[in-house]
């Protein structure tokens, strides 16, 4: 349950942090807190004094406040929450983050087409299997883009090179490590984790996984050693059902109900013939055990673009039902692309404006569990929607979001209640069609909620 009170918050998240001296860490809750309350402000928008504007500036200037450290403690917090049994996803994936072309900040890599400055984080999301709660970050790389050579390389080399840019995935698996006793980790991944090497990663570290196919010319092993191309062995499956999707207008493509069929198998991935060093001393005794589950669209209306998923898992599928909890699974990816945007429209990263890249990785740290928050926040009415709202938030909020709001005196106000009236304040006009509030909408309620509260203390101070 995300805790909603920002000084607690702030506490309880960065409370851990090891920066070389308590008053660093004090300090550094202490920015964590006006960062909550205004996540997307600049640094003085934030602190909004010079005295404490200046103790931030202070405080990403030394050595010992790490991009890595200040995001620790929360990773090793989300991953000790699970429980007896849970099954949570943990979605990978990676976003630049561009500070533009004019940047001179010193230190900063390309990005983009190569002429972007900034650097990239790669992110393991976790989220729960069942109802897409988000836990939090299970782990976070940030690295930059080494410049393209000036000489060609040879492609194989470039393949097995230990400081390939797509080594990150595996990285970022061992990372996280292994999970508690009794829970089940699985890593729903794009077609960038595609790769021998993290899937052995993966399987060693005890996890299980979901990763969408990005070659369909791979040539694999049935279950008896016949060899065959992946796409060659998908025409052979028979369709084990029929299903609609209604598919939404996209450019020039207009919404249409997209039919589609599903299909599975077992499969064997062999040993690559281009070793990386890694492969090289965790070589495999045996092929790797695979299920290949595809759901395609046969009969894609004239012009538009037919749908299709080819996902490989390390859980048995041999059902209908163990198949569509694959697709549910990978269903659950787009989460870490709402994190994105959160991270860079909700909290700007992007925005800051620091004269190095060791300052600009230091607040992208902090920010990078802000954005968590943000959206934690849609997903707390769903959590647990009756418990009384004056548990998990200050009494005073309560009140003032009803006066506000102008609803009468409740309470007993349930958290679900509490959150969609903050919704209200920031735009969600709450209809019958309307739906469930995003997270973009709670945070700018949140925000006018915050300058509510400051308002009441202030006039309290006053008499």
């Amino acid at each position: 349950m995300v805790i909603l009170e920002t000084k607690e918050w702030a506490r309880v998240t960065f409370g851990e942090c090891e920066l070389g001296d308590r008053r660093r860490t004090a300090r550094l809750v202490k920015l964590a807190e006006q960062s909550a309350a205004r996540p997307d402000g600049s640094t003085p928008e934030q602190t909004e004094s010079w005295g404490d504007c200046k103790a931030a500036y202070r405080l990403f200037d030394q050595d010992d406040v790490t991009f890595n450290e200040l995001v620790r403690p929360h990773c090793v917090q989300t991953r000790a929450s699970c429980r007896l049994g849970d099954v949570k996803l943990i979605i990978n994936d990676t976003t630049e983050v561009d500070f533009g072309y004019a940047r001179r900040a010193a230190g900063l890599g390309p990005t983009g087409n190569g002429f972007g400055r900034g650097f990239f984080l790669h992110s393991a999301l976790m989220v729960d299997a069942a109802d897409g709660r988000v836990e939090g970050l299970a782990g976070q790389v940030l690295f930059y883009r080494k410049p393209k050579p000036k000489r060609r390389v040879a492609k194989n080399t470039r393949r097995r090179a230990a400081d390939r840019e797509s080594v990150v995935w595996g990285q970022l698996v061992d990372r996280v490590g292994p999970a508690p006793a009794g829970v089940k980790w699985v890593h729903v991944d794009d077609r960038g984790a595609d790769d021998f090497e993290v899937f052995c990663r993966i399987q060693e570290q005890g996890h299980s996984c979901v990763i969408r196919a990005a070659r369909l010319n791979r040539w694999l092993l049935t279950p008896c050693g016949q060899r065959v191309r992946l796409d060659k062995r998908l025409q052979e499956l028979s369709s084990h059902e029929t299903r609609t999707l209604e598919v939404l207008a996209k450019g020039d493509q207009p919404a249409r109900t997209a039919t589609l069929e599903l299909r599975f198998a077992e499969v064997r991935m062999p040993l690559p013939r281009v070793l990386t060093p890694w492969l090289r001393e965790h070589r495999p005794a045996e092929p790797l055990r695979l299920w290949v589950v595809e759901l395609r669209e046969t009969q894609p209306p004239a012009g538009a673009t037919p749908l299709r998923w080819v996902l490989y898992t390390m859980e048995p599928v041999t059902t209908i039902a163990s198949a569509n909890t694959i697709i549910e699974w990978y269903e659950r990816r787009p989460t870490i692309e709402d994190y994105h945007k959160a991270l860079k429209t909700g909290c700007g990263v992007e925005r800051r404006y620091y004269e190095t890249a060791e300052r600009l990785e230091r607040v992208t740290g902090l920010l990078s569990v802000v954005a968590v928050r943000l959206l934690q926040l849609k997903t707390a009415a769903r959590e647990t929607p009756d418990r009384p709202a004056v548990e998990v938030a200050p009494a005073q909020w309560v009140e003032l979001v009803q006066i506000v709001r102008k609803k009468p005196a409740n309470p007993k106000m349930t958290i679900r209640e509490f959150l969609r009236a903050i919704a209200g304040l920031g735009g969600h006009l709450g209809r019958k069609g309307d739906g469930e509030p995003g997270w973009i909408t709670l945070w700018r309620g949140f925000e006018k909620l915050m300058l509510l509260a400051r308002g009441a203390d202030a006039q309290k101070k006053c008499g």
